[in-house]
C-alpha cells in the first residue's frame, strides 16, 4: 500500500494508524500549494479532490478521506484495540468521537489555515474552537484515552488536529488534561516515527 501525504496534515492520522498496525506501505510526498506529487506528478491524477490523504492499496484501487481510510487499516489489520467490532458498543463511542473531530474540530480549523479570512471572522472560528476544546479537556479529566482504557483511531485523530492550534489557535495550553493527553499521545512510538518520517518535530 502507498500512503499519499502532506507534513502537518490529517494525512498524519492514517500514518500514524500504519505504523501502528504494523501494516507494509510506502510514502508519497505531496505539496499541496501546487498539488505535485513527488517523483510522479499531478495530484488530481490520483484524486481529483486534490486532496490528502489517498491510500492506494496494493491492487491499485485508492481510498479517500481520512475517517474512512482509518476505519479502513483498523479492520484490515483486525486490531480491535484501535476500533472494536461491529455489534460491540465501544465501536460506536470511538466512530462516534470521529465524527465529532470531523465535523466540529477538523472543519472548524480549515478556514483558520486561508490567509484571506477576515479578523473578525478569525475571532469567531477561534472561539468557537476554544469552547470545544474546553469541554473535551473536561471528558479527559479522568482518563488518558477519548474513549475506554486505550488507543484508538479517534486518539490519533485528535492528537493531530489539536496539534494545529499551534499553528493558528486557539491558545490551548492551559487545558491540562488535553495537554496531558496530547504529551501521552506523542509519546507512543508509532506517533514519533510517523512525525520523523513527515519532517514534523517529534
Amino acid at each position: 500500500m502507498k500512503l499519499y501525504y502532506a507534513p502537518g496534515t490529517c494525512s498524519l492520522v492514517p500514518h500514524i494508524l500504519l505504523r501502528e498496525t504494523g501494516t507494509p506501505f510506502s510514502l508519497a510526498r505531496v505539496d499541496l500549494k501546487r498539488h505535485l506529487i513527488e517523483g510522479e506528478g499531478d495530484l488530481h491524477a490520483v484524486n481529483p479532490k486534490g486532496k490528502v490523504p489517498v491510500l492506494e492499496l496494493a491492487d491499485g484501487r485508492r481510498l479517500t478521506e481520512g475517517p474512512v481510510i482509518a476505519q479502513f487499516i483498523a479492520e484490515r489489520a483486525g486490531d480491535r484495540a484501535l476500533l472494536p467490532d461491529t455489534g460491540d458498543p465501544s465501536r460506536y463511542r470511538v466512530l462516534e468521537w470521529q465524527a465529532y473531530i470531523s465535523s466540529e474540530l477538523h472543519k472548524c480549523f480549515s478556514p483558520l489555515f486561508n490567509p484571506a479570512l477576515d479578523p473578525a471572522s478569525r475571532q469567531v472560528f477561534l472561539a468557537e474552537l476554544r469552547r470545544k476544546f474546553v469541554w473535551i479537556d473536561a471528558q479527559l479529566a479522568d482518563r488518558g484515552f477519548l474513549h475506554g482504557s486505550h488507543f484508538t483511531l479517534a486518539d490519533a485523530y485528535l492528537f493531530t488536529v489539536a496539534g494545529w492550534s499551534r499553528l493558528v489557535g486557539p491558545d490551548l495550553a492551559d487545558l491540562r488534561h488535553l495537554q496531558d493527553f496530547l504529551s501521552g499521545i506523542a509519546a507512543r512510538p508509532a506517533v514519533q516515527e510517523a512525525m520523523r518520517a513527515e519532517g514534523m518535530p517529534a
